[in-house]
């Protein structure tokens, strides 16, 4: 196929799903390669939908899309380019990206370079030029599944794509928490977040409030607990948080302990409900956008919301969580207090990168939280 703008021209693409669903576009971004780097033509992972229109870069640099080849609805995909500011991680964790057109010449005051070059630098494969709405609809009515893509034959996709693995039951957050103890903000309080994916809009949140100890998803709740804090956060993350026993093990700790507060986002959320003895299930393509209407049960507000989740908290098993925030469109769970515990989390995001700002309150009601249980700022008595 030729190329746009001047550009080179771009070869031939085809995507495949698992079910054996069929569509074609051209290779765009990296030459997929196996684990010794030499090219194959086939990239694979589970792929998703996200309706964003706007944010394509936080969305790509998200490290809950690990496992995933991200669908964005949106048709016009690059037109402002990229920026180091807009990375919401150092890499993206995603497998690919799909796309219907792909801007080569974009026009931002804040661009320093093209989309397909930041996919180039990273390794991202993606396949341009697909008709992104049936693929939409398709993942709407039949579910998302995993999927293959590239220049290899069509058979080969498909049998890539039969052989993909799914999230279910893979721990995927070992492969994107920090490795070592990290300090970030200069905040009056002292907070301990979790890393199962953590992004960088939260931790500007967090680093308003607090003075933030980040650590590894595998931290002992002793070890965290030692280092005195005022706060524990739970951050967002890839996969199914059914695979991660030990780490609900020590959340457990922390949350029925009651010494601290504790405020989850997102995969935190599900590990939190978890962890106080609830149940998760797997949304049928799950929720992947930036205009989720969430209603407020205490007071009736709606909220627009960012989302980013492929699993949910099942409504029944909540023996001593009361449900505070409810999703509009489907009557997902998303959000939760203990009634014993100075425990609370969201399902959503309400650092919103990219996103709307109705829920950043959040933020303020965990400063809150921690005064309520003790707390001191720094520099008072």
């Amino acid at each position: 196929m030729s190329g746009r703008n001047g550009t080179a021209p771009r070869a031939e693409a085809a995507l495949v799903l698992a079910d054996g669903e069929v569509f074609e576009g051209e290779a765009v971004g990296a030459v997929p390669t196996d684990a010794d780097g030499v090219p194959t033509g086939v990239a694979t992972g589970e792929a998703v939908f996200n309706t964003v229109l706007s944010g394509y870069q936080e969305v790509l640099t998200d490290p809950s899309y690990a496992g995933q080849v991200i669908a964005f609805t949106y048709p016009h995909i690059g037109n402002y380019g990229v920026n180091p500011d807009d990375d919401e991680a150092t890499r993206p964790f995603c497998r690919g990206v799909i796309v219907r057109d792909l801007c080569d010449r974009p026009s931002n005051w804040r661009s320093t370079g093209t989309l397909e070059a930041f996919l180039v630098r990273h390794g991202v494969p993606g396949i341009a030029g697909v008709d992104t709405r049936r693929l939409t609809r398709h993942l709407r009515d039949h579910g998302a599944m995993p999927c293959a893509f590239g220049t290899a034959p069509e058979a080969e996709l498909a049998e890539a794509a039969r052989s993909a693995a799914p999230t279910d039951g893979h721990d995927l957050v070992s492969g994107v928490t920090t490795p070592s103890t990290v300090t970030r903000g200069d905040g009056p309080y002292r907070v301990v977040a979790y890393d199962f994916g953590i992004k960088e809009a939260m931790l500007r949140q967090l680093g308003d409030l607090a003075t933030v100890t980040l650590v590894p998803a595998s931290t002992p709740a002793a070890e965290v607990l030692a280092l005195d804090p005022d706060g524990i956060f739970l951050s967002n993350g890839p996969g199914d948080p059914a695979a991660l026993p030990s780490v609900v093990a020590e959340l457990r700790v922390l949350a029925e302990a009651g010494t601290v507060p504790v405020f989850g986002i997102c995969l935190g959320h599900q590990l939190l409900a978890t962890a106080l003895g609830a149940t998760t299930y797997k949304l049928p393509f799950g929720h992947h956008g930036g205009n989720h209407p969430v209603r407020r049960v205490a007071d009736g507000r709606v909220e627009i919301t960012s989302q980013n989740h492929n699993y949910a908290v099942a409504e029944g098993s909540l023996d001593t969580l009361d449900v505070t925030h409810v999703n509009l469109n489907d009557g997902v769970i998303e959000g939760l207090r203990s009634r014993h515990t100075p425990v609370f989390s969201v399902q959503y995001h309400p650092e919103a990168g990219p996103g709307p700002h109705d829920a950043r309150y959040l933020f303020e009601e965990f400063r809150a939280l921690m005064e309520a249980t003790g707390a001191t700022p720094r520099g008072t008595t």
